[in-house]
């Protein structure tokens, strides 16, 4: 294709050749063009002044075109299950979730509770939280490009955090 493209543009080049000329106005300025004007020069062109260019052979290789496809990512949390108690008085847990197809290079998980990051970003598909309050949580898990661009997330999923009290 390169070779197609250079050699058109040198036939249209040499078929586009013309003489140039030379000429001075009135204010002492230097002008060229490929019209001749009256009291214009033509301008011997020397051959040493003159580009040539030498080709070499090059070997075009039939590669198939490789179209990047973005790739879907689903991201579903495996444990705790949706409604689930968890019943913990420090408030620790772990959150598991599964991805499909495998998580591409540059690309990490974070885990939102109740709308707010817990985990930093990790490759890691098990979370471990720690300290979370007792009540009602929602905890989604986003997968995140280098930028911060959420690429996929999962499906929001309930839990229960159940921590014990002695009464008196």
């Amino acid at each position: 294709m390169r070779i197609l493209l250079i050699l058109a543009l040198l036939m249209v080049s040499i078929s586009c050749m013309a003489t140039v000329y030379r000429w001075v106005d009135e204010n002492g300025k230097v002008h060229y063009s490929d019209e001749p004007i009256a009291n214009a020069e033509v301008v011997e062109l020397k051959d040493n002044t003159q580009n040539k260019i030498a080709l070499k052979e090059t070997r075009i290789e039939s590669v198939s075109p490789q179209k990047e496809e973005a790739v879907q990512l689903e991201i579903t949390i495996v444990s705790p299950f949706h409604e689930e108690t968890i019943r913990d008085n420090s408030g620790n847990f772990d959150v598991t979730v599964s991805i499909t197809p495998k998580l591409p290079n540059g690309v990490s998980l974070a885990l939102f509770v109740d709308g707010t990051i817990k985990v930093q970003p990790q490759t890691s598909t098990v979370f471990q939280l720690r300290g979370i309050y007792r009540g009602e949580h929602t905890i989604v898990v986003k997968a995140l490009d280098q930028n911060g661009k959420v690429l996929a997330s999962s499906s929001p999923r309930k839990i229960f955090l159940h921590q014990a009290s002695v009464g008196k």
